[in-house]
């Protein structure tokens, strides 16, 4: 949570700046209001195909869930943009796409697959337990953005910001572990287990996203503003997200 504020406060801080030397740079150059009629955006490329990958998080998980490692996702998406007639700097960005989330835990298992009432996040550390042991969910996602490009007829060579927000709806939750270890860490055997099951989770999140760069390439963050889990059926924590996107088209 702490990284996702810090990084959508870079985001607002730099968009200020652009848009300070913006304006100073249309005041020193001419008093005239620019006319955006005569800007060319035939075959622009404004981030109609976007991949994004980086460091997932739990927002407000308690200190009983023990999570470790580099949480990551992949999402991509298929954008529309339409830009602003009155200023082609602006647009709209509308798209349909994919993500995923990967936590990985320390020595505890939340058993996603169970009869109990509420998730339980079972310690493992004096027992048997999986050496690498992940719960990964698959979302199809509606990103919407407002976006701004500091040169609208090439976004290939432009500061780019936008600000938006996403719906997802859950596809599929599961767990894997790997590697059978008994209590002292000595391997017992060499096999996968899985369990699947979505009834513990929220399969509809509302997250707010924040996007900075140059070019083909932005910095971003995520942040669901819904609890993963189903309240009354276990913490409420608040997946975030912050990494690299690529895009063009």
């Amino acid at each position: 949570m702490r990284k996702f504020l810090v990084a959508l406060a870079a985001v607002l801080l730099v968009v200020g700046v652009q848009a300070q030397t913006d304006t100073s740079i249309v005041k020193s150059s001419s008093s005239k209001k620019k006319d955006w009629s005569k800007v060319n955006l035939t075959g622009r490329s404004n981030d109609h195909f976007m991949i994004e990958m980086g460091y997932d998080g739990w927002g407000g998980a308690p200190d009983s869930i023990r999570t470790k490692g580099f949480g990551r996702h992949l999402n991509i998406y298929l954008m529309l943009d339409k830009p602003f007639k009155s200023d082609p700097r602006l647009s709209v960005g509308l798209g349909i796409g994919v993500g995923s989330s990967n936590i990985y835990f320390d020595k505890q298992e939340p058993k996603i697959a169970g009869t109990t009432s509420t998730l339980q996040f079972k310690d493992v550390s004096d027992t048997n337990h999986f050496k690498k042991f992940k719960m990964t969910e698959a979302w199809v996602e509606v990103p919407l953005e407002l976006r701004y490009a500091s040169n609208p007829e090439n976004t290939n060579k432009s500061f780019k910001a936008a600000l938006g927000f996403k719906i997802g709806f859950m596809i599929n939750a599961h767990t894997k572990g790997k590697t059978l270890q008994n209590s002292t860490g000595s391997t017992l055997n060499s096999y996968t287990a899985k369990e699947a099951d979505k009834d513990y989770f929220n399969t509809t999140r509302l997250a707010g996203t924040a996007r900075v760069g140059y070019g083909p390439f932005t910095l971003y963050g995520a942040y669901q503003f819904n609890s993963l889990i189903k309240e009354n059926r276990g913490p409420q924590v608040h997946p975030f997200s912050i990494g690299l996107c690529i895009s063009g088209l």
